[in-house]
């Protein structure tokens, strides 16, 4: 059986993570507020169940259908299936970071560097 992975490219380096879901989250570089999108890996696909931002302005308003739950509008994206996810890195704002299963760590830890970074569904290695 081949299970699903998440794959995370930087250049010429890769990196698999063995999972089916994860939250990529960051900070607004203008406003300084944390953006959050949950995924899903759904075979050649990214799936984004749903999106949460902790404020608002500077191009990052919540949509009309938003609903306040705590201190983020939380919200599902009308565009939701991705092939990748593609993540350019501003020198003014901090790294992504990437939690599953609730334990998050920033992107450049995971793969070893910082440039434009590429996120998308692969196979796992194969189990019995």
């Amino acid at each position: 059986m081949i299970a699903a992975a998440l794959c995370i490219s930087v250049g010429a380096q890769l990196v698999s993570l063995p999972t089916n879901e994860f939250t990529l989250r960051w900070q607004h570089t203008v406003e300084k507020t944390l953006w959050e999108e949950d995924y899903v890996v759904a075979a050649d696909w990214l799936l984004l169940t749903r999106a949460r931002i902790r404020g608002s302005g500077a191009g990052m308003e919540p949509p009309a259908d938003a609903v306040k739950d705590g201190d983020a509008w939380s919200y599902r994206p009308a565009d939701r299936w991705r092939r990748t996810v593609e993540l350019a890195h501003s020198e003014f704002g901090d790294d992504y970071e990437l939690c599953i299963r609730q334990s998050c760590r920033r992107i450049s830890d995971i793969i070893g560097g910082r440039g434009v970074t590429t996120l998308k569904p692969c196979a796992a290695a194969s189990t019995p």
